[in-house]
């Protein structure tokens, strides 16, 4: 065999247990984020591409295995249970064989748990028996139907009565990697030639609010194999993250002038704060609250060769970490549900508790109340979050309005407000495609006389 010989697959055993331990993980409470981390590395992106689809299948699957065990089996073997159903799950395009995933479902229960393995061969067995029974079943409740806790559901219908349904099948389809181009570096449409003649299809994202810097790929690929990536010439990042810059830094006559004090609030992991320093000579202190993640921002900017104050400091508490200068511009992508980007990140709406929303709602008010006075007179401050919920988007910014009193700020028209993960991205949009390109997200640009 030549060197250049692509290794083996690890079996399919060993897969499913890396994804009962992230899938019983996830329903403990822990990110599936960290989960993968400690999941060797040979097995790392089989077991993640697994445990994302559980995590996208999870409501069907879990009414499924109600009918099949009522009671619910020990996690260990209810998380290999829930991996398992989701690759048999109905699929034009299944996986794995049937037997294949019976036969190694039941291999990693004799590791796990090695008197629940004939427990396994048994459930499975019956699911593909009366699968077709099953799955009916399960799809005629919210939760086997829709994917997600009841209690989100719920909220989403009603903040969004038109688009509800349409924003929840959303979250089922796998996100497309968007690119952005350092505007120091580069265009988007030169990115993408470069792209094409290393056989790599792509197009540029039809948007004036995104400059002709952002990217599309046909096919996501890891970041390794984009063309100067590691020299800084592009990073990753979401269409719908990448409007932060224009709207903060503004253009023509409203734009920041070089040299202008710029603020991000809740910095980490840095790529916002890299765009705006891309796009314009301003003075930026990158601050926030986790030291550990702010390593990410210092590594970001390190990537792309751009210069920073990153400090570390609440938001919330001004005295201990600014100086009394005013900021020309504050960007305050504030701590939220992550309501808004699902679709990347699956193990979300299984993580969060519906008074999860009240608490990151009162620490979004902190965080515009605090932050307000460092704005300098005739200065801007751009409230987001990637949220599709009311509560984290609208409502804090109604409410803070109504608390400063008339004539105290002005929400610019300009302001995107809610975008829907849907086709177009707007919120009055009735319909979807088959992949929306942008994530949720809310955004809210206000001016002080």
């Amino acid at each position: 065999m030549s060197s250049s010989a692509s290794p083996p697959s690890p079996p399919l055993a060993r897969l499913l247990d890396g994804v009962a331990d992230v899938v019983q993980g996830v329903r403990g409470g822990r990110s599936a984020n960290d989960l993968l981390a400690a999941c060797p590395p040979d097995l790392r992106p089989g077991v993640q591409a697994l445990a994302f689809d559980t995590m996208r299948r999870l409501g069907s699957v879990l009414e499924a295995r109600e009918r099949l065990a009522p009671k619910a089996p020990p996690p260990p073997v209810d998380g290999l249970l829930l991996a398992a159903l989701a690759l048999l799950w109905p699929s034009p395009t299944p996986a794995y064989a049937e037997h294949t995933v019976v036969d190694q479902a039941v291999h990693s229960a004799r590791r796990r748990v090695p008197a629940a393995a004939g427990f396994v061969n048994a459930v499975l067995r019956r699911f593909i028996r009366e699968r077709g029974t099953i799955v009916e079943a399960a799809l005629r409740t919210p939760v086997g139907a829709y994917n997600h806790p009841l209690w989100w559901i719920e909220r989403l219908r009603r903040d969004w009565p038109g688009q509800w349904q349409a924003v929840l099948e959303a979250a089922a389809e796998r996100p497309p990697m968007t690119l952005r181009v350092n505007a120091r570096r580069s265009t988007g449409a030169a990115y993408v030639q470069r792209l094409a003649q290393g056989g790599r299809g792509a197009r540029l994202f039809d948007d004036p609010m995104l400059a002709g810097l952002a990217v599309v790929l046909e096919a996501p690929c890891p970041v390794h194999e984009l063309p100067g990536f590691a020299d800084g010439e592009v990073s990753v990042q979401d269409a719908a993250a990448q409007r932060a810059a224009t709207l903060l830094l503004g253009e023509g006559a409203a734009a920041l002038r070089p040299g202008a004090r710029v603020l991000d609030a809740c910095s980490a992991p840095g790529g916002k704060a890299a765009q705006l320093l891309e796009r314009a000579e301003i003075d930026l202190l990158a601050l926030d609250s986790d030291a550990q993640r702010l390593v990410r921002v210092r590594e970001t900017l390190d990537r792309l060769r751009l210069v920073a104050d990153v400090r570390q400091g609440d938001a919330r508490e001004p005295a201990r970490w600014w100086d009394g200068r005013p900021f020309d511009a504050i960007l305050l992508d504030a701590p939220c549900s992550a309501s808004g980007i699902v679709r990347r990140h699956p193990d979300i709406r299984w993580l969060r508790r519906p008074e999860d929303i009240h608490r990151l709602a009162q620490v979004q008010d902190q965080l515009l109340a605090a932050l307000w006075p460092l704005v300098a007179p005739g200065g801007r401050l751009l409230f987001a979050t990637c949220s599709v919920f009311k509560a984290e988007g609208q409502d804090r910014v109604d409410a803070f309005l109504q608390r400063l009193g008339p004539g105290a700020a002005r929400l610019d028209p300009a302001s995107p407000g809610h975008l829907l993960p849907l086709a177009d991205n707007r919120a009055q949009t009735p319909t979807r495609r088959a992949a929306a390109l942008q994530d949720g997200f809310f955004y809210a640009l206000l001016h002080k006389p």
